[in-house]
């Protein structure tokens, strides 16, 4: 596959964008592929890498509800979930999120969910992501970023 130009991530919208995207997104846990989907939404917000919505068609084991829940002044209030690891007795809790009821202008997310880029491996065509900096923000980082992005000490007056 050739490289994907270059995106500056200071140049992406604020408010965010929200848009289909047919990257073909991956979720690996302990060997074992996860979520796995070329129909997929991503969210572009200014000093951010871009957040990835899976449909939840995709997940390939079952999530459970936690009490945790934050709020998006753009998208609403986010559900989240934990998830038991395949062949295994750990759980993962709060670290997969969706929105049941998003505002109006991210409707088409609704019950699609997001990952952290950790503690499993996430791919993007086949690319393994870094997580955004810092433990809020859930943007996936990969090669054909550029700019300042959000997520560190450093950073979060941006």
């Amino acid at each position: 596959m050739p490289p994907r130009p270059p995106m500056n991530v200071q140049s992406f919208p604020r408010p965010p964008l929200l848009e289909k995207t047919s990257r073909h997104l991956q979720v690996k846990w302990r060997g074992q592929i996860i979520a796995d989907t070329k129909e997929a939404y991503w969210v572009l917000e200014t000093y951010h890498p871009p957040t990835y919505y899976l449909p939840p068609s995709s997940l390939k084991v079952p999530l459970s509800t936690t009490k945790r829940s934050t709020f998006c002044e753009w998208k609403g209030w986010a559900t989240y979930y934990s998830i038991k690891a395949p062949d295994s007795e750990e759980t993962v809790k709060d670290r997969i999120w969706s929105y049941e009821s998003p505002t109006s202008g991210f409707t088409p997310i609704k019950s699609y969910l997001s990952f952290y880029a950790g503690p499993w491996e996430c791919f993007v065509d086949g690319e393994e992501v870094k997580p955004q900096p810092g433990d809020f923000y859930g943007g996936w980082v990969t090669e054909e970023l550029t700019g300042l992005i959000k997520g560190s000490a450093e950073t979060r007056h941006l």
